[in-house]
């Protein structure tokens, strides 16, 4: 099992300024750094891809899907900037030799409203029909996407593995498949292990995060039966922790400190998940 850190346990956003995290993230035994694309213009691939190589660690890439990046919105200058956007991260991605990008891409985070059939119907075939034209960029880079479904509370469209499936089928493209979060699994899911195994082999990536978003296995999380649950689907991607620094705490929702410290969290949640996946 290879373990993976996002760079927004410690900044935000991530950039060529911050990539001595490179070294931390090796350094505390991580093999993977998640690199959470919030600004491409802060961001040089060469510079980042020549650090990674001389630490030795693999990059994986991760999206930011604000208001303006909504591929499900009603304003087509709207969906044209959040493909634009996915565009420069699958770029990224093929720079950085980053398998697939990951993150709710099919619409903006935090957009969460009561319509009707008709108006729903109408939002998820604009989601699908952006979501295909960015597949088939990404494919001929070899590239693949990563859905992530929401907690109810940051969006309205897809919320448990069932609805990412659905809306996989839509898309009708090989490269798309789901990143699962165990965050928003534990509201969204009723039996989180089930679900690993209803979504098998289209899980492209796995966040393993507490339930309070805090340091992962010191939560109620049933995480030998989620282990067990990804060796049976054949789960080969990254297990991949992700917290947020007190940069971003507002946009997330977190008002207390969640760890003594975001090293803390990440050092203690590593060595929390080879004890789960590995028994050390």
């Amino acid at each position: 099992m290879r373990y993976g850190a996002s760079t927004f346990i410690w900044v935000s956003p991530f950039s060529s300024k911050t990539l001595n995290l490179l070294d931390k993230a090796k350094a505390f035994g991580f093999d993977v750094v998640e690199i959470c694309v919030e600004d491409p213009g802060t961001l040089d691939a060469a510079s980042v891809r020549a650090r990674a190589d001389e630490v030795g660690v693999a990059l994986t890439v991760c999206g930011a899907f604000g208001p303006s990046r909504d591929l499900s919105s009603e304003d087509v200058a709207v969906r044209g900037n959040a493909f634009a956007y996915l565009k420069r991260c699958v770029d990224y991605a093929a720079l950085l030799s980053s398998p697939f990008v990951s993150g709710p891409m099919y619409a903006a985070v935090g957009a969460t409203r009561m319509l009707d059939a008709r108006e729903r119907a109408a939002q998820w075939a604009r989601a699908a029909a952006g979501l295909k034209e960015a597949a088939a960029y990404a494919a001929e880079r070899s590239v693949k996407l990563a859905i992530e479904p929401l907690n109810r509370f940051e969006t309205d469209l897809v919320n448990t593995v069932d609805q990412g499936l659905e809306l996989i089928a839509d898309v009708g493209a090989e490269n798309v498949g789901l990143l699962l979060d165990t965050f928003h699994m534990n509201i969204e899911e009723k039996d989180i292990p089930s679900a690993i195994r209803r979504a098998g082999r289209r899980i492209v990536e796995f966040h393993a995060c507490s339930s309070d978003r805090g340091t992962p296995g010191e939560d109620h999380l049933p995480w030998r039966a989620i282990a067990d649950a990804l060796r049976d689907v054949g789960y080969e991607g990254p297990v991949v922790i992700e917290a947020f620094t007190p940069e971003i705490a507002r946009a997330v929702s977190i008002w207390r400190p969640l760890a003594r410290s975001q090293d803390a969290l990440a050092r203690e949640g590593l060595a929390n998940m080879r004890q789960v996946f590995e028994g050390a």
